[in-house]
């Protein structure tokens, strides 16, 4: 949401990851080059055309990377919120991805790595770059001028619920199974709550919220678009998310200037919040990512989805001091066990083993 508010990307591999990711993610937060095997969640698909080395055994100090991942993620949507005090949302959201950008683009000039060459790569990317990180970022930080960070990171987590039900159109090969249907009711329903739907949404700016959860229905767009125009492409996952996240810079930097005036001052508070933001959130965060998907498998790192919600929601309240009402835990509880369930799978029956003696196949 994202990826990631995360940095989700577009490639093609396995399983999910700004720029990165699984049936999720997001960034937020998420950067550029992931699309996975199934519908896209806020989080962590590998968006690349290379495969994610397999590992024996688990490395040590994953659960520390793990942890801090999950803070830069969570705590996206709070430096959202103190950007737009001191800038205009699409200023913001350039500076994050501009900031994603260098940070990966320096790493790739260190690894003597090398962007895609092929047109047909960079056009696909250039709607990757849209729908993963332009739109859902800019939708994030407007959406932010009128609903609490809280709110934001729990729209966010609702990504897995989009992208399965998309899935179900345009991936004919995904067909859901009636837990994941369940899933998906489950997930909004807890969407409702959290909006105190039985209120008729008092206290709620619906349009601040219907851009957030337009957000994570972009990534879900995004996730599919990639799947299937990018797999199996023959970039590095670092390649592809660096021209991903270079692309989206391009796009808001001709954006921005129609829409919003240059700021005359900077103030010191926000400038080092979309630096976090774009540096960390939307940069490192994607290098932390991968390395986690490829030492403990995309299972496991992809259980950073659902602590996204709780460190946005804790920040929001301690930081920020943001009100919570009951209704918006609860309902961010709901949120996270649909979209958990969209995301399972039944175990596959064993048969009985042959009693000794009797005749086998």
């Amino acid at each position: 949401m994202s990826t990631t508010t995360g940095a989700p990307t577009a490639s093609a591999a396995t399983t999910n990851t700004p720029a990165t990711t699984a049936r999720r993610t997001a960034d937020e937060h998420t950067t550029a080059a992931t699309a996975a095997t199934a519908a896209p969640p806020a989080s962590l698909r590998t968006r690349t055309g290379t495969t994610i080395p397999k590992t024996t055994g688990r490395a040590r100090g994953w659960p520390l990377r793990f942890a801090a991942l999950s803070l830069v993620w969570g705590f996206s949507f709070l430096f959202i919120k103190v950007g737009t005090q001191g800038f205009a949302p699409l200023q913001v959201t350039l500076g994050r991805v501009a900031f994603g950008a260098l940070v990966l683009l320096a790493i790739v000039v260190m690894k003597r790595d090398r962007l895609p060459r092929s047109p047909r790569t960079w056009a696909h990317l250039t709607v990757a770059a849209f729908f993963l990180n332009a739109l859902p970022f800019s939708l994030f930080a407007y959406a932010e001028l009128t609903i609490p960070s809280t709110l934001a990171g729990i729209c966010n987590a609702t990504s897995p619920l989009w992208g399965m039900a998309l899935s179900v159109v345009a991936l004919s090969e995904d067909r859901p199974s009636r837990r994941r249907v369940a899933g998906l009711g489950l997930g909004f329903l807890g969407v409702l709550t959290v909006l105190g739907a039985w209120q008729g949404f008092t206290g709620t700016d619906l349009t601040g919220t219907a851009m957030a959860l337009g957000a994570s229905l972009c990534y879900a767009i995004g996730w599919i678009y990639v799947r299937r125009t990018l797999a199996g492409v023959p970039h590095s996952h670092l390649s592809m998310s660096s021209a991903q996240l270079l692309l989206a810079t391009a796009q808001l930097a001709v954006v921005t200037p129609l829409f919003t005036t240059a700021p005359t001052h900077y103030p010191i508070i926000p400038l080092l919040a979309v630096f976090a933001l774009g540096a960390l959130g939307t940069g490192f965060a994607f290098l932390i990512q991968y390395g986690l998907v490829a030492e403990i498998g995309p299972t496991t790192a992809q259980m950073v989805t659902y602590f996204i919600p709780v460190i946005a929601t804790a920040a929001g309240v301690a930081l920020l001091h943001e009100q919570l009402s009951w209704n918006t835990p609860v309902g961010a509880l709901i949120v996270l066990a649909g979209a958990a369930l969209t995301q399972s799978k039944p175990r596959p029956s064993t048969p009985p083993l042959p009693r000794p003696g009797s005749p086998t196949d």
